[in-house]
């Protein structure tokens, strides 16, 4: 899972959104106020279908100025974490 933080032309921003809407590997999409203009979380098998993702799809949507990408090395609480998945199917199966 990578966190790819997004800088959009103001004017671009719905046509954008919607652009990145059509892309699979989009888990989540939110626009935000603060530094960046757009926050997702991408989900790629490995780094080269991350770099594929972000080199040609995101980088060339119309109105994307350049983005910020953090890759998740762990996670420790919310629902993709691993622990936290087990205790839902623990659960599940009580």
């Amino acid at each position: 899972m990578v966190f790819v933080d997004i800088f959009v032309e103001s004017a671009a921003m719905d046509d954008v959104v919607a652009s990145l809407k059509k892309l699979d590997n989009l888990e989540e999409l939110y626009e935000v106020t603060g530094e960046f203009d757009i926050v997702t979380l991408l989900s790629a098998a490995d780094i080269e279908e991350f770099r594929d993702v972000l080199k040609n799809r995101i980088m060339k949507i119309k109105g994307v100025k350049s983005t910020v990408s953090s890759v998740v090395l762990m996670s420790h609480k919310g629902p993709r974490c691993a622990e936290e998945t087990g205790k839902v199917r623990q659960l599940a199966r009580q």
